[in-house]
């Protein structure tokens, strides 16, 4: 038998379209003692398990973007990495035994972090989790017996008498019913709704409940993530209370922007003003500058790019150019035509002399991880002048397809 080397950490790979969902995933993995390696979406997944082998275990969001969703891609993976175990999770989705891979698992968002490490740990070091099944089965088998010799038979009867009673019950029912339906029909014409329209009416209403619960469970998930990031690098309590409160806020602002625009596609300079105006409070002069072509972003951009923008201004108005009366923000972006590419320039000017954190916030991670979401690069400078932000994306990531 071969023993892992307790120096190598085993590989994790998290696949994940939403970027503080996938931030939570990540801090979990490394949590239970694992390695994580990050991707957006299934293309990417597998581009990164072709191009290495040692990859232990796919930790895959089922809804997602692109060419195929998590639960395609789980099977993919199985198909050609058996060897890989699966967990999947979802907001919305609860997939059958039969529509999952074999000897993968299954969990509902949010997630629970002390259930999912073990989850892990079990999986990784104990292999597949049949053996389970195998135990329990026939402790079920002999209950199930067991339950068939106490109950009685009565879907069959040898009484003529009961039999009699029951078939009188049955017309009687079937009677109520006819009356019933007729009367629905009445009452529906009376009010002017044909049949036909009120099972559509009752479908819609069904889908909306199930996309505006499924919405819902991501928002808590997204709460959890900010919630528990941000206490984990938290130096204080009272930090870590003021760090929720205005992540939230900016959240709850994107909200707002995606309401307007029926989440659909919003305007990407309505979401920098959206995001920046609560730090703009001086009285006649604005501290940002903000230009750049109108572009209409999706909704998963829309709340990326605020969240982002949000870390950017709380860091410049606690250290940056924003912590001084004379310091302002110019807030830039232009679309590169031949490459089909945004470039947005964050530049502070006027602001105390600035330099690399320490260590690696929340926060810092936060505003680096764009650049990945939206398939791009990010480039952090502590210039001399003032520190710079660029962001260099595919619009491809940023708008819906035609």
């Amino acid at each position: 038998m071969l023993l892992r080397k307790p120096e190598v950490p085993p590989k994790v790979l998290v696949v994940e379209d939403e970027m503080m969902l996938r931030m939570r995933a990540v801090d979990i993995v490394e949590d239970a003692g694992f390695t994580p390696i990050e991707a957006v979406n299934a293309d990417e997944a597998l581009a990164i398990l072709e191009s290495r082998s040692d990859i232990e275990l796919l930790f895959t969001d089922i809804q997602m973007p692109g060419s195929m969703d998590g639960l395609r891609l789980a099977h993919a993976v199985h198909e050609r990495w058996p060897s890989i175990k699966i967990i999947l999770v979802s907001g919305k989705l609860v997939p059958t035994d039969a529509e999952r891979p074999d000897h993968s698992r299954f969990f509902g968002k949010p997630l629970e972090v002390k259930q999912m490490i073990a989850e892990m740990q079990q999986m990784i070091g104990q292999g597949s989790l049949s053996i389970i099944q195998a135990d329990l089965s026939p402790v079920l088998a002999k209950a199930v017996q067991a339950e068939t010799r106490k109950t009685p038979d009565t879907s069959r009867s040898t009484d003529p008498a009961s039999n009699e009673f029951l078939t009188a019950e049955n017309d009687n029912l079937r009677l109520l019913l006819e009356q019933a339906s007729i009367d629905a029909e009445v009452l529906l014409a009376q009010a002017g709704i044909d049949a036909k329209e009120r099972e559509a009416a009752d479908k819609l209403q069904k889908l909306i409940l199930e996309e505006l619960h499924h919405r819902i469970k991501n928002t808590l998930a997204t709460v959890s993530a900010i919630a528990s990031q941000s206490l984990r690098t938290a130096t204080s309590l009272e930090h870590g209370q003021h760090a929720i409160e205005g992540r939230l806020v900016a959240l709850g602002r994107a909200h707002d922007l995606l309401l307007q625009a029926r989440w659909a596609n919003a305007d990407f300079a309505n979401t920098i003003r959206g995001a920046t105006a609560p730090y703009d409070n001086e009285e006649g002069v604005g501290r940002f500058s903000i230009a750049g072509p109108d572009i209409k972003i999706t909704s998963g951009a829309v709340i990326a790019l605020a969240m982002t923008l949000n870390e950017l201004c709380t860091n410049t108005t606690k250290f940056g150019a924003l912590s001084v009366p004379t310091g302002s923000v110019d807030i830039v972006w232009k679309i590169d035509e031949p490459t089909e590419r945004l470039q947005l320039t964050w530049s502070e000017k006027g602001g105390p002399s600035v330099r690399a954190p320490s260590r690696q916030s929340f926060g810092t991670r936060l505003i680096g991880s764009l650049g990945q979401q939206l398939r791009g690069q990010v480039k952090l400078a502590y210039d001399a002048t003032g520190y710079v932000y660029a962001l260099d994306v595919p619009m491809s990531s940023l708008v819906a397809p035609a």
